[in-house]
């Protein structure tokens, strides 16, 4: 697990940087900064003008100011700040940083409160447009220079006092130190403060490899590590606890301990949206794969019947290029179910379906192990895991698509519709559809020897091959049945002292078991499938079906 540094020094040495919007000035905006410029002159003229001083440190390192000249003076909402360093010298922190306080009562917010600047000094200058940015009131400013002996280590050049007469609130982004060394750059937000609904995107250069983004409000706190591609990065980042204000740091690594952050950037969001949801659990392979879900960003999403889960693998990690197939396992209560979501050009995009009826269901997603060992099982690492809330109105456990059971594909509905032509009940039509797959598909005896599944096995699979072993021909006869709104369901158990399927009908009230591998024929005792229809396995006694079937449970 990470840890997180956010030492005192971290806190205090926060930045910003300047964003301009640019709108189209009209004559009443025009008249305005006007008033608002001679408002200042007059208050200006009102009061006598103090030069500005110089600490002994400034002076000693051959400072001058050029602007501004007054230790005390009125200004529209701008303080042009520029100096020049006559002794050149190599400062192990190449910045100059001001710190502004609003001492004012008008803006009671506590974001408005303090802004800092970090100022980089080329050719022994340095430069910058101050915002005052919580609108009409006093305000302090202090400017530091950087010590010419220890890194990150700042004295006072000078303070003054300025009064802005704009009421205009104008927040921008706040650069740390940290952020400016790692050469961070958000192109959006755009601005220090913005409103949006349950989201606010990310995007920005960096040169740093990772990225990580924490987000409070009041003592909630959430933290995620982000990676950073080519010295990019471009997310949406989840705003978990309702509507008001988030205030959204961006935090670059510490150097100096592995496996700390410190604050690079700082920005606020104001969310519309009341829904309060809770942050995705995160493994440790999640960020070892390079897994990366783009839906769904948090947990405690509402839905109908079905969901969309979308998302990238990183293709420089190793291993990721045998990620062919990503899973979802739902789970409501005690039932479980599970869905195959494959992968293309490291990109999953899919749906799975709430199938047990209305409620709240853990969801998680897992990749399959990479070994390259046969099982007759598969083997899975779980990456992150979720909840969503369904409203679907009715369990649709037996009836909906699942693994392998492509019940939704037009091939598979119109070889049932074909199949049972001229059947009138539910009954008939399960014979007809035992018969089908019992006497066009063959066992496949090297698949048994071998282990040799696959995570694509299923009834389209067998529809083509025509062979298979048990689950490929239950896979077939429950698409079929549940094609036609029969209810169905894949029972797992033992028979022939080894693993085995079969199927269970709902005919009516009742459910009714059929084995459409035992009525295909049978293996010799020297290992080799013979090829013989037993109808026996259709509708058997539980008497007759419990001599040689062992039931354990019903997957789904």
């Amino acid at each position: 697990m990470r840890r997180y540094l956010l030492s005192l020094l971290a806190v205090c040495l926060i930045g910003l940087a300047i964003y301009q919007y640019y709108q189209p000035v009209s004559i009443v905006d025009v008249i305005t900064n006007e008033k608002l410029e001679i408002a200042a002159d007059n208050l200006n003229k009102r009061h006598p003008m103090k030069t500005l001083e110089l600490s002994d440190y400034a002076k000693s390192q051959g400072v001058t100011l050029q602007s501004p000249l007054y230790q005390q003076f009125a200004t529209n909402q701008v303080v042009n700040l520029q100096g020049r360093i006559s002794l050149p010298k190599q400062y192990p922190t190449q910045f100059v940083w001001v710190q502004i306080d609003y001492k004012g009562t008008e803006s009671k917010a506590d974001f408005l409160q303090t802004f800092h600047y970090y100022i980089p000094i080329k050719n022994d200058q340095f430069q910058q447009s101050l915002t005052l940015q919580a609108g009409k009131g006093e305000y302090q400013v202090t400017v530091r220079m950087p010590s010419n002996e220890k890194k990150e280590k700042f004295y006072t050049l000078t303070s003054f006092e300025v009064t802005n007469v704009n009421p205009e609130i104008n927040r921008e982004i706040s650069y740390n130190l940290k952020g400016r060394e790692s050469q961070l750059q958000l192109s959006k937000p755009a601005f220090g403060l913005v409103k949006t609904s349950r989201l606010v995107q990310i995007s920005g250069s960096i040169k740093e490899k990772q990225l990580l983004v924490q987000l409070r409000k009041g003592d909630q706190v959430w933290r995620k590590t982000y990676a950073v591609h080519d010295g990019r990065f471009d997310e949406s980042i989840p705003l978990l606890y309702g509507d008001g204000i988030h205030e959204v740091k961006l935090m670059v690594p510490d150097h100096k301990k592995a496996g700390y952050f410190v604050e690079g950037a700082l920005f606020y969001v104001q969310n519309t949206s009341p829904q309060v949801s809770k942050p995705i659990e995160y493994t440790r392979l999640y960020y070892e794969k390079g897994i990366r879900l783009t839906n769904p960003l948090s947990s405690g999403d509402q839905a109908d019947l079905t969901y969309p889960i979308a998302g990238t693998i990183d293709p420089s990690k190793p291993g990721t290029d045998q990620i062919n197939h990503v899973v979802v396992q739902t789970e409501k209560g005690k039932e479980k179910a599970t869905y195959f979501i494959p992968v293309h050009q490291y990109r999953f995009d899919g749906n799975f379906w709430f199938r047990f009826g209305p409620g709240t269901y853990r969801v998680i997603l897992y990749i399959p192990d990479a070994s390259t060992t046969n099982r007759d099982y598969f083997r899975f690492l779980g990456v992150a895991s979720f909840q969503v809330t369904s409203h679907v109105l009715t369990d649709q456990r037996d009836l909906l698509p699942s693994r392998g059971i492509q019940s939704d594909n037009p091939q598979i509905y119109q070889l049932a519709k074909q199949v049972t032509q001229g059947a009138k009940t539910d009954y008939k039509k399960a014979r007809k559809i035992y018969d089908y797959v019992a006497t066009m598909m063959t066992y496949d005896m090297y698949k048994l020897r071998h282990n040799s599944f696959a995570w694509d096995d299923s009834a389209l699979k067998s529809l083509q091959e025509r062979k298979g072993v048990c689950q490929d021909y239950v896979f077939l006869a429950i698409a079929m049945l549940r094609s036609l709104d029969i209810p169905s369901r894949f029972v797992e158990g033992e028979a022939g002292n080894q693993r085995h399927a079969w199927v269970e009908v709902k005919i009516g009230d009742h459910w009714i078991s059929m084995d459409p591998t035992w009525g295909s024929g049978y293996i010799t005792p020297n290992g080799k499938f013979v090829k013989k229809y037993d109808s026996n396995y259709f509708n058997p006694s539980k008497r007759y079906l419990n001599k040689t079937h062992k039931r354990t449970g019903v997957v789904y």
